[in-house]
């Protein structure tokens, strides 16, 4: 089964400095159609004006993963790490215990990310961090592992059987991927244009699978895509 969620259907908020939107119920927006997909909490849409961000801030037991769209992410946390992601890149945080962090756009332009949050297997263990990066060239038509549980093909490490994916397709180009029936998808076109299935997406559109579903995307013109396979 698949089930579209057009970007001007989700969750809103906005303020002086954040203009997000949601996927799941989040904050202030509750939809009990809409609170997890399997194993996957959140996907929030933020766009992030320039010199301002998220305060420092506290998580546990939660695999938060964020991929860049536009501009760059600055990461500290309590256990030391500083980091700088960049349009393209993608970072993990896994809570563990607890951790508190802080996220702001240092840019001079508004940043674009998707940021997720994957229910782990365990709760609790030993909280981390860490970035890398993932040029769109080596996911041109063909699907590239952000993040999994196994650390496959030098993916980041998250602590769920779960896997974080990436392409980019061309206009004509056509992309598969294979859902299992016991397994939950959540795909969305960071920017650009498909038909999954014969269904047209378009940029920041998502959608829901179940089931167990042979996923055929069509490139309508240049596309970049997120997808999420998960228990």
């Amino acid at each position: 089964m698949i089930e579209l969620r057009p970007f001007e259907k989700l969750g809103r908020f906005r303020n002086d400095w954040l203009n997000a939107h949601y996927h799941f119920s989040f904050s202030g927006y509750h939809d009990p159609a809409r609170v997890h997909h399997g194993a996957l909490r959140v996907w929030n849409d933020d766009e992030i004006q320039p010199h301002t961000g998220f305060p420092p801030h506290g998580h546990e037991s939660m695999e938060i993963i964020t991929y860049v769209r536009q501009g760059a992410i600055t990461h500290k946390d309590s256990l030391g790490n500083h980091g700088r992601t960049e349009a393209g890149d993608v970072q993990v945080m896994s809570a563990g215990s607890g951790v508190q962090h802080s996220e702001w756009n240092a840019e001079d332009d508004v940043t674009k990310i998707f940021q997720l949050w994957i229910i782990p297997r365990n709760r609790g263990g030993q909280p981390s961090w860490g970035a890398r990066q993932f040029p769109k060239g080596d996911r041109s038509g063909q699907w590239a592992v952000f993040a999994s549980g196994t650390g496959e093909n030098d993916s980041l490490r998250i602590n769920q059987d779960a896997k974080v994916l990436g392409a980019t397709v061309k206009a004509g180009e056509t992309l598969r991927y294979e859902l299992p029936k016991d397994r939950y998808g959540y795909l969305v076109v960071a920017d650009g244009e498909v038909r999954l299935n014969g269904q047209t997406l378009k940029a920041r559109d998502g959608a829901a699978i179940s089931g167990g579903e042979t996923l055929v995307l069509e490139g309508v013109n240049s596309a970049e895509l997120v997808l999420v396979d998960t228990v």
